[in-house]
């Protein structure tokens, strides 16, 4: 019997106004990113994430994004909104990331990797992975200065199909080469921000139904 293609689930990142929630649930996301760090244009705040998060039906993946936070901090995110899923972008080793998730109440985790000149080959994100082994999956953003991606792609072919299976890739995604990434590594999710933002920190509805579009032709004919 001819196995099915999986379909790549899909997070768009950074919303912070209902408007763009409510578009994100209309297109079928599987996972809404929440950014829970100061310094970040799409950060909100603790009482703004409870709003959003009213607005989300179920079977839709509610993820809170922190750099380097306390566990203090994690707590108090996580004991008013109902986050399904922590995601560490900071410098986070594993011990850390047990802890934080144990002060959540032992919710799941996703691990980002930032992918830069000093990522030699395919080995070095394997023993990555296998570092954050307990992490639910493992997120490939581009390292530039600073805490995420900013939007910059890195080399994909350093993607080893022995962790493509787990990987989240992100870092520069939209629209015009999501397809592409699919093609080449295969990831169980994709994840969009800046790639969907018409003015930087701010969503635009015509690239996220463009972007959302882009994934399930991708799919279709992958």
């Amino acid at each position: 019997m001819e196995r099915m293609k999986a379909r790549t689930r899909i997070k768009i990142c950074g919303l912070s106004q209902t408007a763009d929630v409510d578009h994100a649930v209309a297109l079928g996301v599987d996972a809404i990113g929440l950014v829970f760090y100061g310094p970040s244009p799409r950060n909100v705040s603790i009482e703004r994430a409870a709003e959003l998060a009213r607005r989300v039906p179920p079977f839709v993946t509610l993820v809170g994004l922190f750099v380097n936070a306390t566990e203090d901090e994690i707590r108090r995110v996580t004991q008013a909104v109902p986050l399904g899923l922590l995601q560490f972008h900071g410098d986070e080793t594993p011990a850390q990331c047990a802890a934080l998730a144990a002060a959540a109440g032992h919710r799941p985790w996703l691990r980002a990797m930032r992918v830069g000149p000093e990522t030699r080959d395919a080995a070095d994100l394997v023993q990555f992975a296998n570092e954050y082994a307990a992490a639910q999956g493992i997120l490939l953003d581009a390292l530039v200065e600073g805490y995420g991606g900013g939007g910059k792609v890195f080399d994909w072919s350093l993607i080893p199909r022995d962790i493509a299976h787990r990987a989240v890739l992100s870092g520069g995604l939209n629209a015009h080469n999501v397809a592409e990434a699919i093609a080449r590594v295969q990831p169980y999710a994709v994840d969009v921000s800046s790639g969907v933002e018409a003015t930087r920190g701010v969503k635009d509805h015509a690239l996220m139904t463009a972007f959302v579009q882009a994934v399930r032709a991708a799919d279709a004919t992958g």
